[in-house]
C-alpha cells in the first residue's frame, strides 16, 4: 500500500493539538464551578468568545490587558450571560482563562504527533497567546496579551484551506460581490482581506522575534512555509488592488453624477455610496499593508541569513570546560604542568589587528587636556533649550505655511474669486518671499489644497463645533483655512473652495527659489487654479 497520504501527518497533528490542548486544559479545571460555569459547552463558548476579542484587539494593534478583558467579560455578562458576576469576579475569571488555560500557568505546551517519515513521536510546540510589557499615558507598566500564529489558526481553521490560498479565495469572492453590485458584502470581504494581510504581517514580526531569540528554534520548514505565504500575499496583489481601486472610484463617480448633491440621492444609492467609500478606504489600507509585508519579508530574509551566519561562525570555535579539561587532569598528575604551553600557546599566537586611518592622521592635533575639555563641552546639553528651539522652528514653519496660503487666498479674492498659479506669479512680479518661503513649504501647502479638491467651509465649521481638536504645531489645512476666512469679513459669503489642475495641463517655471537648506533652485510644476464658490454654485465644473 502507498502511504503518501501520511506524509503531512505532523502538520495535521499540529491542528489537532491546538484544539486538544485547549480542551484538555479547560476540562481538567474545577475552578469554573466557582463562577457558575457548570457545563463543558459553557467553558468552550466563553474561551472562544475571549479568543475572538483578543484577535480583534490584536488586529487593531490595541492593548489587551487583564483590565480590558475584565471589562469585556463584564459587558458580555450583562448583555447575554446574565451570571451573578461582579467586576472583580470578571477580572479573576479573565486572569484564570488567560494565564491558567491559554498559557498553562507559564509552562511550555507540547503535543506529541507521530511522524511516519522518521517512525517516531515528535513534540509539537503549541502557544495560543504571548504577552508584552507596555507603558500607557500614566507611565504605569502593563502586560498586554496578543494572539500567536497558533491562536489565529485555531480561530480560522474552520475555513479548511491552505493559508496561502485564503487571501486569493477571499479576493475572488470580493471581486464577485463587486461585479454583482453587492456592495455591503464586498465591504465585509475587503475588510477580511485587510485583516488577512495584517495577520500575515504579524506572523512575520513574530517569526523575526523568534529568530532573534534563537535562530535554531526556527526551522527551515517553518521559514519555507512563511516565505511561500508572503510571496502569495505579495505576488501581483498591488496591481490587483490598484485595479479594484480604479473600479471603485468609477462606481463612486457614477453614483455621484446621478445628482449634483449627495443628499438628493435615493436611500439605496446613498447606502451604496457609503459602502463604496468604505471599500475605497480599506483598499488604501490594504495597499499600505501590502507594502509593509513586502518590506518585512526582505527584512526577515536578511535577519535569518545574518543569524545563521553568526551561528555557523560560532560552531567553528572549539570550547573547553576548564574544570574537566584543565583543573582535574592537573590535580591528578602534577607533571602535566610541563606541557601547559601547549594549552596556553594558542592564546598568544595572534598579533593584534592594526588599522591605519589617513583621515585621522591628517586632522589637526590638539593637546590631550584640551581635547578632554572640548569633549566635555560637546557632551553637555540642555534639554529645555533644545525643546524651545524645536518649538520655535515648528512655529516659524507653521507661520510660513499660513502666510503662503493667505497670500493665495487674497490674490484669489482680488481676481474676482478665480485665479491660476501663472496669474499669481505675473501679479507678484518676482516678489515670492511670502508665497514661496521655501520649495518644501510651498509644495506642502499646494499638495494639501489639491488633495482636498472641493473644501466645504460650512461642513468644516460644523465639525469644529462638535469635535474638540488638539492644538498642534503641524500644518493642518482645514484649521488654517477656517482661521483665515474668519479673519477676513469680506469672505463670509464664500461657502466652498475648489482647487484643481488646469486643463489642458500646462507647466509653470519659477526661478531663484530657495529650499530648506538655502540652495537656489529652478522649479517646474503644473499650473493649478483656485476658485471661491458662493452659495448655490456647483462644485463641479461645467463644460
Amino acid at each position: 500500500m502507498d502511504f503518501d497520504f501520511l506524509q503531512q501527518f505532523p502538520t495535521r497533528m499540529k491542528t489537532v493539538g491546538v484544539h486538544s490542548l485547549l480542551i484538555k486544559n479547560s476540562a481538567q479545571k474545577t475552578t469554573w464551578k466557582q463562577y457558575g460555569v457548570e457545563t463543558f459547552e459553557e467553558q468552550i463558548n466563553l474561551l472562544f468568545a475571549l479568543l475572538l476579542y483578543m484577535m480583534e484587539q490584536s488586529l487593531r494593534d490595541e492593548i489587551c490587558t487583564i483590565e480590558e478583558i475584565a471589562g469585556f467579560l463584564d459587558e458580555l455578562n450583562m448583555k447575554w450571560l446574565k451570571k451573578s458576576w461582579s467586576y472583580e469576579q470578571c477580572r479573576a475569571l479573565g486572569d484564570f482563562m488567560v494565564n491558567v488555560i491559554l498559557c498553562d500557568e507559564g509552562r511550555a505546551m507540547y503535543f506529541s504527533g507521530f511522524n511516519f517519515t522518521t517512525g517516531m513521536y515528535e513534540k509539537i510546540h503549541i502557544s495560543y497567546v504571548y504577552n508584552e510589557v507596555v507603558y500607557q499615558e500614566d507611565h504605569v507598566r502593563h502586560t498586554t496579551y496578543k494572539l500567536t500564529e497558533d491562536g489565529y489558526n485555531l480561530l480560522l481553521s474552520t475555513l479548511e484551506i491552505e493559508n496561502n490560498m485564503k487571501l486569493t479565495i477571499q479576493e475572488m469572492i470580493f471581486k464577485l460581490h463587486l461585479e454583482k453590485a453587492s456592495y455591503d458584502k464586498a465591504a465585509d470581504d475587503i475588510r477580511n482581506i485587510f485583516h488577512r494581510l495584517r495577520i500575515q504581517l504579524q506572523k512575520i514580526q513574530e517569526a523575526m522575534l523568534r529568530i532573534r531569540q534563537n535562530a535554531l528554534r526556527y526551522t527551515v520548514a517553518d521559514y519555507k512555509i512563511l516565505l511561500e505565504e508572503n510571496l502569495s500575499a505579495i505576488e501581483q496583489s498591488r496591481q490587483r488592488f490598484d485595479l479594484h481601486r480604479q473600479k471603485v472610484n468609477e462606481l463612486v463617480e457614477e453614483l455621484t453624477n446621478q445628482d449634483i448633491h449627495v443628499k438628493r440621492l435615493e436611500l439605496e444609492d446613498r447606502e451604496n455610496l457609503d459602502y463604496l467609500k468604505q471599500i475605497e478606504t480599506y483598499l488604501v489600507l490594504s495597499l499600505d499593508e501590502h507594502q509593509r509585508i513586502l518590506t518585512a519579508h526582505f527584512d526577515m530574509k536578511a535577519l535569518y541569513t545574518s543569524e545563521l551566519e553568526k551561528l555557523s561562525q560560532m560552531a567553528m570555535i572549539k570550547r573547553f570546560d576548564l574544570r574537566s579539561e584543565l583543573d582535574e587532569p592537573l590535580l591528578n598528575d602534577v607533571r602535566l604542568l610541563e606541557r601547559m604551553e601547549y594549552f596556553l600557546r594558542p592564546l598568544f599566537n595572534q598579533l593584534p589587528t592594526k588599522i591605519y586611518d589617513p583621515n585621522l592622521a591628517l586632522q589637526k592635533q590638539v593637546p590631550l587636556r584640551r581635547r578632554q575639555i572640548e569633549e566635555e563641552e560637546l557632551l553637555s546639553f540642555d534639554e529645555e533649550i533644545w525643546q524651545r528651539q524645536q518649538l520655535e522652528s515648528k512655529r516659524k514653519r507653521l507661520q510660513a505655511c499660513r502666510d503662503c496660503l493667505e497670500q493665495i487666498l487674497e490674490l484669489t479674492g482680488a481676481a474676482s474669486g478665480k485665479v491660476t498659479l501663472s496669474q499669481i506669479l505675473e501679479q507678484l512680479q518676482g516678489n515670492l518671499t511670502v508665497l514661496i518661503p521655501s520649495t518644501e513649504i510651498f509644495q506642502e501647502v499646494v499638495i494639501e489644497l489639491l488633495r482636498g479638491q472641493t473644501i466645504w467651509l460650512t461642513k468644516l465649521r460644523q465639525e469644529r463645533q462638535h469635535v474638540l481638536q488638539e492644538q498642534l504645531l503641524d500644518f493642518q489645512l482645514n484649521s488654517v483655512l477656517l482661521d483665515l476666512f474668519d479673519m477676513h469679513p469680506q469672505w463670509q459669503t464664500i461657502t466652498a473652495l475648489r482647487v484643481g489642475k488646469c486643463e489642458p495641463q500646462q507647466m509653470v517655471q519659477i526661478d531663484n527659489v530657495l529650499d530648506d537648506t538655502g540652495i537656489l533652485k529652478r522649479v517646474r510644476c503644473s499650473d493649478f487654479q483656485v476658485e471661491f464658490l458662493k452659495e448655490g454654485e456647483s462644485p463641479w465644473p461645467t463644460n
